[in-house]
């Protein structure tokens, strides 16, 4: 390892270790694994306990941390901090369109199949072995926190507490379940955002018009389509979500020769939140996430057809839809098109191995606390107190005081309380 990096308060150190691509065929090539130590420089030689960050996505790198703020300031009172880029995320041999280029898409499937929660985790004990660690602690956001009670079903000997911010998964719901649950959600958030900012409805309908009738295409060229303007609505599930589409709504027009046209800033905008041009795994494993031993057959884009509001059409009202993931995206989308057959293949896979174990989570003896987000448009409440009520050895604070983001909003606060949570185990 190199020597630690400093930076105010804060000390950094690189990790790298190379990695199976497969785990159940060892020679199947490898991976470069990326992960950086965290320690407050009052801490640089204590001999602390170790955190694991496990990020949300899937398929974003860890944070680049560059104050000693939020949720890790209070984690480094405590602990020495790794932040895990997980495989095909940042530094960590990271999967784009241009990385899987000379792959067939089969090849690219196969390959593709390894990234989820399974292989994020032995990932994390090879490099908990290489750091010569025995037991460590986690904090998983979101897709993180899928990624820790994978890790309590089956490694639960590594770890001495869990804290999971809004990533409390079903363990047995299906993709389809899913996404029945979350589309009333986001409908909620569709009601909420169109009763608090007069005209946007207004707004957006005009942006939908304007979209059948003129061509109109974003900076990378690519044109610009009433569905993705309605995957904006993915932001709604944040804190100040709906006050940044508000204002970026506001800009949306400007006057070209007499015309009013969509502007260069709000088509920019529009891009910019198309995450899934630069983080493919976030698009093309977003289903695969949910599935143990089934197919996810596209279910966004299957149960979306009960739910008429989200299928726009000319003088209807315009309607977001959340974090769902449809094939049309590979059609339209300039980054996703070279993985489009791919993911179509990934789509039909079945034989997806399990993610939980519940007999395993039944009898947990790792303390875990948690924070629920009553109102989360990502994780389903419901099916995360079902999950809760069966975790052995946990405790969780539910709380309609934060959106899924919290963490990132008020993370100094809510490590604090999941700290105390877990101290009372």
């Amino acid at each position: 390892m190199q020597d630690f990096i400093k930076n105010n308060e804060l000390c950094f150190r690189n990790i790298n270790i190379n990695v199976p691509v497969d785990y159940e065929q060892i020679i199947d090539g490898t991976l470069s694994i990326f992960a950086r130590e965290v320690v407050h420089k009052s801490n640089i030689d204590a001999d602390l306990p170790w955190l694991v960050y496990l990020q949300g996505g899937p398929g974003f790198a860890a944070p680049r941390p560059d104050a000693n703020s939020g949720w890790l300031k209070a984690a480094l009172k405590h602990y020495r901090v790794l932040l895990l880029d997980q495989r095909g995320t940042g530094a960590s041999s990271a999967i784009t369109h241009q990385t899987l280029a000379s792959k067939s898409p089969q090849q690219q499937a196969e390959y593709l199949s390894h990234f989820r929660a399974d292989n994020i985790v032995r990932d994390a004990e090879l490099l908990r072995q290489h750091l010569g660690i025995k037991q460590w602690a986690l904090l998983g956001q979101s897709f993180g926190g899928f990624c820790a009670l994978h890790y309590l079903s089956f490694y639960p000997q590594s770890l001495s507490k869990v804290f999971i911010t809004g990533g409390i998964p079903s363990i047995t719901a299906t993709a389809d379940d899913v996404y029945q649950a979350t589309y009333k959600r986001v409908a909620d958030k569709n009601k909420a955002f169109f009763k608090r900012f007069a005209g946007a409805q207004q707004q957006c309908n005009a942006i939908a018009k304007y979209l059948i009738e003129n061509p109109t295409y974003l900076p990378n060229g690519q044109l610009f389509t009433v569905e993705q303007f309605q995957t904006w609505g993915i932001t709604l599930g944040g804190a100040g979500g709906d006050l940044a589409m508000y204002y970026t709504l506001e800009g949306a027009f400007v006057e070209v020769e007499g015309q009013q046209v969509l502007s260069y800033d709000f088509l920019n905008a529009m891009l910019n939140q198309q995450s899934y041009q630069t983080n493919p795994i976030y698009a093309i494993l977003h289903e695969a996430i949910y599935c143990q031993q089934y197919a996810s057959e596209w279910a966004a884009d299957r149960i979306r057809q009960h739910y008429p509001q989200y299928q726009y059409q000319v003088g209807n009202d315009v309607s977001f839809t959340g974090e769902m993931v449809y094939p049309w995206m590979f059609d339209q989308m300039v980054c996703l098109q070279p993985l489009r057959d791919a993911a179509h293949l990934l789509a039909t896979k079945e034989d997806w191995s399990p993610l939980y174990c519940a007999q395993q989570l039944a009898k947990n003896t790792v303390p875990v606390a948690a924070a629920v987000y009553v109102e989360d448009m990502y994780v389903e409440y419901r099916y995360s107190c079902e999950t809760l009520a069966l975790l052995a050895n946990s405790k969780s604070w539910q709380t309609n005081q934060y959106e899924h983001n919290g963490l990132r909003v008020d993370g100094e606060h809510i490590f604090e309380q999941l700290m105390a949570l877990a101290d009372s185990i």
